[in-house]
Protein backbone atom coordinates (compact mmCIF):
# COMPACT_ATOMS: atom_id res chain seq x y z
CA UNK A 1 0.00 0.00 0.00
CA UNK A 2 1.18 3.63 -1.10
CA UNK A 3 0.63 5.19 2.65
CA UNK A 4 1.77 8.53 0.92
CA UNK A 5 -0.07 8.64 -1.99
CA UNK A 6 -3.63 7.21 -0.45
CA UNK A 7 -3.44 10.02 3.00
CA UNK A 8 -2.52 12.70 0.53
CA UNK A 9 -5.56 11.58 -2.37
CA UNK A 10 -7.86 11.04 0.83
CA UNK A 11 -6.43 14.53 2.98
CA UNK A 12 -6.88 16.58 -0.21
CA UNK A 13 -10.34 15.49 -0.54
CA UNK A 14 -11.21 15.61 2.82
CA UNK A 15 -10.16 19.32 3.10
CA UNK A 16 -12.30 20.19 0.36
CA UNK A 17 -15.47 18.35 1.50
CA UNK A 18 -14.84 19.46 5.09
CA UNK A 19 -14.46 22.85 4.12
CA UNK A 20 -18.29 22.49 2.19
CA UNK A 21 -20.09 20.81 5.12
CA UNK A 22 -18.77 23.88 7.19
CA UNK A 23 -19.67 25.88 4.84
CA UNK A 24 -23.70 24.73 4.89
CA UNK A 25 -23.58 21.30 3.93
CA UNK A 26 -22.68 19.67 0.48
CA UNK A 27 -26.05 20.47 -0.99
CA UNK A 28 -25.03 23.72 -2.41
CA UNK A 29 -21.76 22.43 -4.48
CA UNK A 30 -24.02 19.44 -6.19
CA UNK A 31 -25.13 20.29 -9.53
CA UNK A 32 -26.47 17.78 -11.83
CA UNK A 33 -25.57 20.02 -14.96
CA UNK A 34 -22.42 20.48 -14.18
CA UNK A 35 -21.40 17.31 -12.99
CA UNK A 36 -22.50 15.95 -16.63
CA UNK A 37 -21.03 18.64 -18.34
CA UNK A 38 -17.54 18.39 -16.55
CA UNK A 39 -16.89 14.97 -15.57
CA UNK A 40 -19.62 13.58 -18.41
CA UNK A 41 -18.31 15.50 -21.19
CA UNK A 42 -14.77 15.72 -19.83
CA UNK A 43 -14.93 11.67 -19.72
CA UNK A 44 -16.13 11.47 -23.84
CA UNK A 45 -13.67 14.18 -25.10
CA UNK A 46 -10.50 12.21 -23.62
CA UNK A 47 -11.90 8.99 -24.81
CA UNK A 48 -11.77 11.13 -28.34
CA UNK A 49 -8.11 11.47 -28.10
CA UNK A 50 -7.46 7.78 -27.68
CA UNK A 51 -8.50 4.21 -28.31
CA UNK A 52 -10.31 2.18 -26.38
CA UNK A 53 -7.73 0.28 -25.33
CA UNK A 54 -5.29 2.78 -23.45
CA UNK A 55 -8.75 4.43 -21.99
CA UNK A 56 -9.70 1.18 -20.27
CA UNK A 57 -6.39 0.76 -19.17
CA UNK A 58 -5.76 4.09 -17.73
CA UNK A 59 -8.45 3.04 -15.29
CA UNK A 60 -6.71 -0.14 -14.37
CA UNK A 61 -3.32 1.89 -14.28
CA UNK A 62 -4.92 4.69 -11.64
CA UNK A 63 -6.05 1.83 -9.42
CA UNK A 64 -2.27 0.94 -8.70
CA UNK A 65 -1.19 3.74 -7.59
CA UNK A 66 -2.33 3.09 -4.42
CA UNK A 67 -0.72 -0.01 -4.03
CA UNK A 68 2.93 0.08 -2.86
CA UNK A 69 5.94 -0.38 -4.82
CA UNK A 70 7.17 -3.99 -5.62
CA UNK A 71 10.42 -3.29 -7.17
CA UNK A 72 13.46 -2.96 -4.26
CA UNK A 73 16.81 -2.21 -5.80
CA UNK A 74 18.69 -3.46 -2.84
CA UNK A 75 16.91 -6.85 -2.87
CA UNK A 76 18.25 -6.37 -7.20
CA UNK A 77 21.44 -6.08 -6.58
CA UNK A 78 21.87 -8.86 -3.73
CA UNK A 79 20.53 -11.53 -6.02
CA UNK A 80 22.01 -10.67 -9.01
CA UNK A 81 25.61 -10.76 -7.00
CA UNK A 82 24.44 -14.22 -5.98
CA UNK A 83 23.31 -15.31 -9.38
CA UNK A 84 26.92 -13.94 -10.79
CA UNK A 85 28.65 -15.94 -7.96
CA UNK A 86 26.77 -19.14 -9.35
CA UNK A 87 27.38 -18.54 -13.00
CA UNK A 88 30.94 -18.12 -12.53
CA UNK A 89 31.48 -21.28 -10.17
CA UNK A 90 29.35 -23.57 -11.94
CA UNK A 91 28.43 -21.68 -15.74
CA UNK A 92 25.72 -20.61 -17.24
CA UNK A 93 23.44 -23.78 -16.99
CA UNK A 94 23.65 -23.80 -13.38
CA UNK A 95 21.05 -20.68 -13.70
CA UNK A 96 18.32 -22.67 -14.51
CA UNK A 97 15.57 -22.36 -12.30
CA UNK A 98 17.08 -19.58 -10.31
CA UNK A 99 14.46 -17.25 -8.38
CA UNK A 100 14.19 -13.72 -9.40
CA UNK A 101 12.03 -10.97 -8.54
CA UNK A 102 10.51 -9.98 -11.46
CA UNK A 103 9.55 -11.37 -15.39
CA UNK A 104 12.15 -8.83 -16.60
CA UNK A 105 14.54 -10.18 -14.71
CA UNK A 106 13.76 -14.18 -15.68
CA UNK A 107 13.20 -13.47 -19.43
CA UNK A 108 16.93 -12.33 -19.73
CA UNK A 109 18.29 -14.73 -17.32
CA UNK A 110 16.98 -17.54 -19.10
CA UNK A 111 18.46 -15.14 -22.65
CA UNK A 112 21.98 -16.57 -21.04
CA UNK A 113 20.84 -20.01 -19.74
CA UNK A 114 19.89 -20.72 -23.57
CA UNK A 115 22.86 -19.09 -24.31
CA UNK A 116 22.82 -15.57 -25.65
CA UNK A 117 26.45 -13.27 -25.53
CA UNK A 118 25.82 -10.12 -24.43
CA UNK A 119 24.90 -7.86 -27.76
CA UNK A 120 21.96 -10.02 -28.17
CA UNK A 121 21.11 -9.71 -24.51
CA UNK A 122 21.09 -5.84 -24.42
CA UNK A 123 19.17 -5.69 -27.66
CA UNK A 124 16.42 -7.61 -26.65
CA UNK A 125 16.18 -6.17 -23.00
CA UNK A 126 16.28 -2.55 -24.94
CA UNK A 127 13.36 -3.59 -26.81
CA UNK A 128 11.49 -4.72 -23.75
CA UNK A 129 12.43 -1.62 -22.18
CA UNK A 130 11.53 0.85 -24.46
CA UNK A 131 7.86 -1.34 -25.19
CA UNK A 132 7.31 -0.54 -21.63
CA UNK A 133 8.05 3.37 -21.70
CA UNK A 134 5.60 3.21 -24.81
CA UNK A 135 2.94 1.38 -23.05
CA UNK A 136 2.93 3.55 -19.63
CA UNK A 137 3.50 6.61 -22.03
CA UNK A 138 0.20 5.63 -23.95
CA UNK A 139 -1.85 4.99 -20.46
CA UNK A 140 -0.52 8.54 -19.05
CA UNK A 141 -1.09 10.21 -22.12
CA UNK A 142 -5.12 9.64 -21.61
CA UNK A 143 -4.50 10.82 -17.60
CA UNK A 144 -2.89 14.03 -19.42
CA UNK A 145 -5.74 14.34 -21.22
CA UNK A 146 -8.01 14.19 -18.17
CA UNK A 147 -5.78 16.97 -16.70
CA UNK A 148 -5.70 19.31 -19.84
CA UNK A 149 -9.85 18.72 -20.97
CA UNK A 150 -11.36 18.63 -17.36
CA UNK A 151 -10.58 22.73 -16.78
CA UNK A 152 -11.60 23.59 -20.36
CA UNK A 153 -14.63 21.68 -19.74
CA UNK A 154 -15.21 23.30 -16.62
CA UNK A 155 -15.03 27.20 -18.64
CA UNK A 156 -17.62 25.47 -21.09
CA UNK A 157 -19.65 25.03 -18.52
CA UNK A 158 -18.88 28.37 -16.88
CA UNK A 159 -20.00 30.01 -20.81
CA UNK A 160 -23.20 27.85 -20.50
CA UNK A 161 -24.31 29.49 -17.09
CA UNK A 162 -23.45 32.68 -18.35
CA UNK A 163 -26.21 32.20 -21.26
CA UNK A 164 -28.61 30.84 -19.28
CA UNK A 165 -28.40 33.88 -16.59
CA UNK A 166 -27.58 36.60 -19.24
CA UNK A 167 -30.38 35.02 -21.38
CA UNK A 168 -33.15 35.17 -19.13
CA UNK A 169 -31.96 38.30 -16.42
CA UNK A 170 -36.13 38.98 -16.20
CA UNK A 171 -36.67 35.63 -14.29
CA UNK A 172 -35.32 35.88 -11.05
CA UNK A 173 -35.59 32.50 -10.07
CA UNK A 174 -33.73 31.16 -12.88
CA UNK A 175 -30.40 33.60 -12.38
CA UNK A 176 -29.50 31.02 -9.34
CA UNK A 177 -29.37 27.96 -10.94
CA UNK A 178 -27.97 29.28 -14.23
CA UNK A 179 -24.97 30.76 -11.82
CA UNK A 180 -24.49 27.87 -10.03
CA UNK A 181 -23.86 26.08 -13.14
CA UNK A 182 -21.33 28.27 -14.06
CA UNK A 183 -19.65 28.56 -10.55
CA UNK A 184 -20.11 24.85 -9.73
CA UNK A 185 -18.23 23.59 -13.76
CA UNK A 186 -15.22 25.70 -12.72
CA UNK A 187 -14.86 24.17 -9.49
CA UNK A 188 -15.13 20.46 -10.62
CA UNK A 189 -12.92 21.22 -13.60
CA UNK A 190 -10.25 22.97 -11.03
CA UNK A 191 -10.90 19.31 -9.09
CA UNK A 192 -9.98 16.99 -11.51
CA UNK A 193 -6.99 18.76 -13.01
CA UNK A 194 -5.31 19.95 -9.46
CA UNK A 195 -6.81 17.29 -6.90
CA UNK A 196 -7.94 14.19 -8.90
CA UNK A 197 -5.91 12.95 -12.06
CA UNK A 198 -2.87 15.59 -11.74
CA UNK A 199 -0.85 13.91 -8.92
CA UNK A 200 -1.84 10.94 -10.12
CA UNK A 201 -0.05 11.78 -13.86
CA UNK A 202 2.54 12.87 -11.37
CA UNK A 203 2.98 9.62 -9.73
CA UNK A 204 2.55 7.55 -12.66
CA UNK A 205 4.94 9.34 -13.97
CA UNK A 206 7.50 8.91 -11.19
CA UNK A 207 6.89 4.87 -10.87
CA UNK A 208 8.44 4.81 -14.80
CA UNK A 209 11.65 6.47 -14.27
CA UNK A 210 11.76 4.27 -11.01
CA UNK A 211 10.93 0.83 -13.47
CA UNK A 212 13.44 1.76 -15.96
CA UNK A 213 16.40 2.70 -13.39
CA UNK A 214 14.94 -0.92 -12.11
CA UNK A 215 15.43 -2.40 -15.27
CA UNK A 216 18.68 -0.65 -16.29
CA UNK A 217 20.17 -2.19 -13.26
CA UNK A 218 19.22 -5.36 -13.82
CA UNK A 219 20.24 -5.36 -17.61
CA UNK A 220 23.63 -4.11 -16.23
CA UNK A 221 24.03 -6.93 -13.87
CA UNK A 222 23.34 -9.73 -16.83
CA UNK A 223 25.09 -8.28 -18.76
CA UNK A 224 27.80 -8.69 -16.30
CA UNK A 225 27.37 -12.09 -15.79
CA UNK A 226 26.99 -12.60 -19.79
CA UNK A 227 31.17 -11.18 -19.73
CA UNK A 228 31.76 -13.57 -16.90
CA UNK A 229 33.20 -10.48 -14.36
CA UNK A 230 33.65 -11.18 -10.99
CA UNK A 231 30.95 -10.26 -8.21
CA UNK A 232 32.52 -7.57 -6.61
CA UNK A 233 33.03 -6.21 -9.77
CA UNK A 234 29.48 -6.43 -10.74
CA UNK A 235 28.35 -5.14 -7.12
CA UNK A 236 30.53 -2.26 -7.18
CA UNK A 237 29.44 -1.26 -10.52
CA UNK A 238 25.49 -1.96 -9.53
CA UNK A 239 25.83 0.02 -6.07
CA UNK A 240 27.21 3.05 -8.05
CA UNK A 241 24.09 3.89 -9.67
CA UNK A 242 21.99 3.84 -6.42
CA UNK A 243 21.53 6.39 -3.78
CA UNK A 244 24.17 7.03 -1.18
CA UNK A 245 22.35 5.69 2.25
CA UNK A 246 21.70 2.17 0.29
CA UNK A 247 25.16 2.18 -1.01
CA UNK A 248 25.97 2.67 2.64
CA UNK A 249 23.47 0.03 4.36
CA UNK A 250 24.21 -2.78 1.79
CA UNK A 251 27.99 -2.38 2.16
CA UNK A 252 27.14 -2.45 5.60
CA UNK A 253 25.54 -5.21 5.32
CA UNK A 254 27.87 -7.12 3.58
Amino acid sequence: MDVAGLIGFLGAMGMIFGAMIFAGGLGPFLDIPSILIVFGGTAFAVLSTTAMGPYLASFKAMGRMFKGSTLKTDALVQRIVELSAVARKDGMMALEGQAVPDKFFEKGLQMLVDGADEAKLTKQLKQEIKAMKSRHEAVQGVIKAWVDIGPAMGMIGTLIGLVLMLGNMSDVKAIGPAMAVALLTTLYGAMIANVMFGPILTKMQGRTSAELEYRALVMEGLRGIARGESPRLIEDQLLAALDPPVQEKMRAAA
